[in-house]
């Protein structure tokens, strides 16, 4: 079944990028409602009850919501703050998720000046983003702000599970972390400050890319 959610995952991701390129509103309007229940699919017959997170699961649910609000942005500003905060829930719940899939050894973790070191690039993009488009923002600055420091915090903490996961399940979920983070920079920079060609196309390739290897990566926590 397992396999089933996954090629019709694959099959929806390819839809909703075509409707991007070609300009199909119509099926952008059917393909992106399926993407995250099908990843949800893909994670509940992936692993089994006792394996299961609630946490990531309400992230993934959150991030569908976020996903049918940013699709009414044109009809008002409001929309975009609803999928800013839903976006802004999802990424408290991975924060959780990442906390809950890794073990208590720290033998080989990033410990002290570590965590700074690999962490300040991270925070130094977020903290670059935020100052170059703080005078575009308008009303919006403090919400915006908040949730660029959740999402620094939720790259980060993918980082901090280096040493306390396998390798293949933190290079999956630190990827998608980023990815995530380049996604939500695209959708800022497009909005606020500069058109990007093709930008609905970038955007959703990087959150697609993003959302499936955090999934992967946390069903792969212990192999």
């Amino acid at each position: 079944m397992r396999k089933i959610f996954l090629a019709i995952f694959a099959l929806t991701c390819s839809a909703e990028l075509l409707s991007h390129l070609l300009d199909l509103p119509s099926l952008h309007t059917a393909a992106k409602p399926l993407l995250l229940p099908l990843l949800i699919g893909y994670y509940v017959t992936s692993t089994s009850k006792e394996e299961r997170s609630r946490t990531v699961l309400l992230a993934l649910v959150f991030s569908w919501l976020g996903d049918v609000l940013l699709m009414f942005q044109p009809q008002g500003e409001l929309y975009f703050i609803g999928g800013l905060l839903a976006f802004l829930v999802a990424h408290l719940y991975y924060i959780f998720a990442y906390r809950q899939f890794m073990t208590e050894d720290t033998s080989k973790a990033l410990l002290g000046v570590q965590r700074f070191r690999f962490s300040f690039p991270i925070i130094l993009a977020g903290t670059g983003l935020v100052t170059v488009l703080y005078s575009h923002l308008g009303g919006l600055k403090i919400p915006v702000i908040v949730y660029a420091l959740v999402l620094v915090l939720m790259v980060v903490n993918a980082l901090f599970r280096f040493g306390r996961t396998s390798l293949t399940s933190f290079a999956m979920v630190f990827f998608g972390a980023t990815l995530f983070m380049i996604s939500d920079s695209m959708i800022a920079i497009n909005k606020f400050m500069l058109p990007i060609a093709y930008s609905g196309f970038w955007v959703m390739l990087t959150y697609l890319g993003a959302q499936y290897l955090i999934v992967q990566g946390l069903i792969k926590y212990r192999d």
